[in-house]
């Protein structure tokens, strides 16, 4: 497959939505540096939403979530919610929609969630949280860690990161009751 068409797959992924200019930057960094090799466990995917079907078919329940990238070894998912608020995808919390079990809000929106990536870890989801942990035996980076580092410091000025829980919480607060009564109506465990 050649560059043009992986980035017309990937950006059908967004119900018509225009990929931010932040989300095609980054794809294009995948495309440079490849696969899980720059935040461990997470690459950009264009085929997510037979797994958020495993949740719910209801139309309205998938028009309203945007699969785009997998989250960790385990197969969980991170997905773009669109909470009906007129928001641009750039602005759109970012849920992740456990392999297993557990949906939870993560990051408010894309830059946060690249800036969580620095932490170069996968993230653990349970039914009860989301949560991202490294020992500290667990010292070996990815092989272009430091690099996705750099360019996301150069690009949009971020920093990289070494408590993610901090991220994630501040999230959870603006928007998990919001995502929580929203996701009830379709899903209920």
């Amino acid at each position: 497959m050649n560059e043009h068409t992986k980035s017309e797959k990937f950006a059908s992924n967004f119900h018509g939505n225009k990929l931010p200019e932040e989300l095609s930057a980054l794809f294009e960094f995948e495309q440079e540096y490849g696969t899980e090799s720059y935040s461990q466990c997470f690459y950009l995917d264009s085929d997510g939403e037979s797994a958020i079907s495993s949740w719910s078919t209801d139309k309205d329940f998938l028009k309203m979530l945007m699969p785009f990238a997998v989250a960790n070894g385990s197969g969980s998912i991170y997905v773009f919610w669109d909470d009906g608020k007129g928001k641009s995808l750039k602005e759109m919390p970012v849920v992740v929609f456990g392999d297993e079990g557990g949906v939870h809000i993560v990051a408010k929106n894309i830059l946060e969630l690249m800036q969580l990536l620095t932490f170069d870890h996968e993230i653990s989801v349970y039914h009860d949280e989301a949560y991202f942990y490294k020992s500290e035996d667990d010292d070996e980076e990815s092989e272009y860690a430091q690099v996705y580092k750099d360019w996301l410091k150069e690009t949009f000025n971020i920093d990289a990161i070494d408590k993610p829980d901090v991220i994630i919480k501040t999230a959870q607060d603006e928007f998990k009751a919001s995502f929580g009564a929203w996701f009830a109506q379709y899903y209920n465990e």
